[in-house]
């Protein structure tokens, strides 16, 4: 195991001139090596913020590892905007990076989140030195779980992620004037402690006062409506037959990029890329056994993989594969690797989504049942009242938001006692029930107001009554007033067994906030509505009006 030798904040100059800084990790002796390189604007010294990036260990494995700044951020110099340089940074920094004294020439990337959009735009970019990716938790298309998911803003999400980031914003202006720069940092993490109370609530939603209030980058989806080919810079959907190069693609069945994980494997496979698809039961930040409320069990862990070695160990024999002409690498990896949840148990699979697996309709029917036969002609509708004002708290899911919201699978007591959330409930399973795939809903609602959102979510509920939220999912809709329409609510993908002896639930209602912003029932635009007003929401059940979640059932 050879010894690391760290240099900080070697410089790498940019083709406008601008000067950015990485930390480099390299084993002291030996050589020559292959190069990782992590890009973030979080802060290269800050561990938790470079997705779980063994730097040193790496380096111990026989690995040159750069983690740089990027533009505008921590040690890099420019002007911070995110997105917009990530392509040409990206393409330079790799041919730096692969021209550092000990390097073989060939540099892979690697990170989650915006250090895995960084991986895709950098690829995309087409340098040569680069040869394979290894991009975790992160989206395809933004509208799709980054800035946006059905039309509604990702509200909890964005407001966090910009009042963090803007921590470095604000000591860059003020660098010079103390004072200044205390009583900025003061307002700040007054409004990071205050979220969940008062500064989530703030309208309007689409044009949110924080932003203003502190003059830091909203982070995506305002300058997304104002300028839609903004958002491009960092949209991979429709985009991954363009780089020709391995991924390795990781994600978590609660990450809030849970789908985009799966829509970029998916994308390259059918470009015929070599693509690598890995998914446990995480979340965006946690990797153990233990998510939420629920204890998947040791195997789980990233650190454990079903007994396979660490991820990192994975992701490390991986990338040797790619980046040398060593062939005794490790195990390969199966195309797919699931975590199935319920089951609690890691599957090799040869394919997503699975071929095999069976759309299989689950009607909502009267007296709040739900099952697989369709509802008769005289099941009728229920009604609720949904007012902004009181809208469902976020309780659990593929979320990141403030400390108050946990992530993942949560007791959804509270949330089902409330008035304004319809809960349907099947009889208990007298077998195991697998779902594996993308779970779909269809609801045929009308409402009174001009604009209103349906919010979806399947649960699990245990002998004992305890419900446990696997999926959800939201569309914001303009409607006719009282006039029943079918609504499409994409709740994304998930790998669960429902075990005999519990029951399916699906709740139906209109919010889910702070994740998502409230629709304020005027058919105001987001960017400007402040005011808002309750609506009377109705659900159909009969056969003429079949609600019903599609579920891609796997057979045993």
């Amino acid at each position: 195991m050879p010894d690391v030798t760290i240099d900080y904040d070697l410089p790498a100059t940019m083709r406008d001139g601008t000067v950015l800084r990485a930390d480099v990790y390299r084993p002291t002796s030996g050589g020559p090596w292959p190069v990782l390189l992590a890009r973030l604007p979080y802060g290269k010294n800050e561990p938790l913020m470079i997705g779980g990036l063994d730097a040193t260990g790496m380096a111990r494995k026989g690995f040159i590892v750069v983690l740089q700044d990027t533009r505008g951020r921590f040690a890099s110099d420019g002007e911070w905007e995110p997105w917009t340089f990530e392509a040409d940074d990206g393409y330079d920094t790799v041919r730096w990076a692969a021209a550092l004294p000990g390097s073989n020439g060939s540099v892979g990337m690697v990170g989650g989140s915006y250090l895995g959009n960084t991986q895709w735009t950098a690829a995309l970019a087409k340098p040569l030195e680069l040869k394979a990716i290894a991009p975790q938790i992160t989206w395809s298309e933004p509208n799709d779980g980054l800035f946006a998911r059905g039309g509604a803003i990702e509200l909890g999400f964005n407001v966090a992620l910009a009042l963090m980031v803007g921590a470095d914003t604000l000591m860059r202006r003020h660098a010079g004037d103390p004072d200044a720069l205390g009583a900025a940092l003061s307002a700040l993490v007054h409004d990071m402690d205050t979220a969940a109370a008062s500064v989530n609530w703030e309208l309007p939603a689409g044009r949110h006062p924080v932003y203003q209030r502190h003059g830091i980058h909203d982070f995506g989806f305002e300058h997304a409506l104002r300028d839609p080919e903004w958002s491009a810079a960092c949209r991979v959907a429709g985009r991954q037959a363009e780089v020709d190069l391995p991924s390795l693609n990781v994600g978590g069945w609660y990450d809030i990029f849970c789908q985009g994980t799966l829509d970029n494997y998916v994308a390259s496979r059918a470009a015929g890329r070599q693509a690598t698809l890995i998914m446990g039961p995480w979340t965006h930040e946690e990797r153990t056994g233990q998510i939420g409320d629920v204890n998947f069990g040791v195997a789980a862990s990233a650190d454990v993989l079903g007994f396979r070695g660490t991820l990192t160990d994975a992701q490390s024999a991986w990338f040797r594969k790619w980046l040398t002409s060593d062939a005794t690498s490790g195990p390969e990896l199966p195309p797919v690797l699931l975590f199935v949840m319920g089951r609690n148990e890691w599957r090799e699979e040869q394919e997503w989504p699975l071929s095999h697996a069976i759309d299989t309709d689950l009607f909502l029917r009267a007296e709040g049942g739900l099952g697989f036969n369709a509802p008769a002609p005289g099941e009728g509708s229920d009604m609720y009242v949904y007012d902004p004002a009181d809208p469902v708290p976020t309780t659990g899911g593929a979320i990141l938001m403030s400390s108050e919201f946990r992530r993942g699978p949560l007791d959804q007591a509270r949330v089902e006692a409330r008035p304004d959330v319809l809960v349907y409930t099947s009889e208990p399973l007298a077998e195991d029930l697998e779902v594996t795939g993308r779970v779909r809903a269809f609801v045929h609602a009308a409402t009174d107001a001009p604009s209103t959102d349906w919010v979806v979510r399947l649960c699990d509920v245990d002998p004992e009554g305890v419900s446990l939220n696997v999926v959800d999912g939201i569309v914001r809709a303009a409607t006719t007033p009282g006039e029943f329409t079918e609504h499409a609510v994409d709740l994304w993908s998930t790998s669960y067994v429902f075990r005999a002896g519990h029951r399916l639930r699906v709740h139906v209602t209109s919010s889910n906030f702070p994740r998502w912003d409230r629709n304020l029932n005027t058919g105001e635009p987001v960017d400007s509505g402040t005011d808002f007003r309750p609506a009377r929401q109705e659900i159909g059940h009969d056969a003429a009006r079949p609600s019903r979640v599609v579920l891609p059932v796997v057979r045993s």
